[in-house]
């Protein structure tokens, strides 16, 4: 019987790979992050361009925050599926706008992530105040 065991957990084990492998990123749906922020993605279009909302729990503003909308695209899945993306967000609350480019990953329990990085621009009076505008 315990071999019988091992055998099941050993092709578990070399199956759960392949099926990772095989699987591919879908940006369509809802995403959180570590800070509590949110995110709504809707599913892309023949052009690989999406639209959403994003629910911003961190701020550097004393407004109440609002759910913002976006739009991006994402490049088309390579031969692994973890896709390249791009969007904005112009936020509704703040004169300020948000680009965020990354990745979707699947880990090796076949968990999507994405990983981004962002740069944000808000309005200054003048161009001579340009320095200060981005985060």
């Amino acid at each position: 019987m315990w071999s019988l065991r091992c055998c099941l957990l050993l092709a578990l084990a070399l199956l759960i790979p392949c099926a990772t492998a095989a699987r591919k990123c879908d940006l369509q749906g809802l995403w959180r992050n570590e800070l509590g922020s949110n995110m709504t993605l809707s599913a892309l279009d023949a052009a690989g361009t999406f639209s959403g909302s994003y629910h911003t729990a961190v701020t550097a503003t004393n407004k109440k925050i609002v759910v913002s909308a976006l739009r991006g695209a994402q490049q088309h899945s390579g031969t692994r599926g973890q896709p390249t993306f791009g969007f904005t967000v112009q936020w509704q609350f703040t004169d300020s706008t948000t680009a965020f480019v990354g990745q979707c990953f699947i880990d090796h329990r076949g968990k999507e992530m994405l990983e981004t990085v962002w740069l944000l621009w808000e309005e200054v009076p003048s161009h001579r105040d340009a320095w200060k505008a981005t985060r």
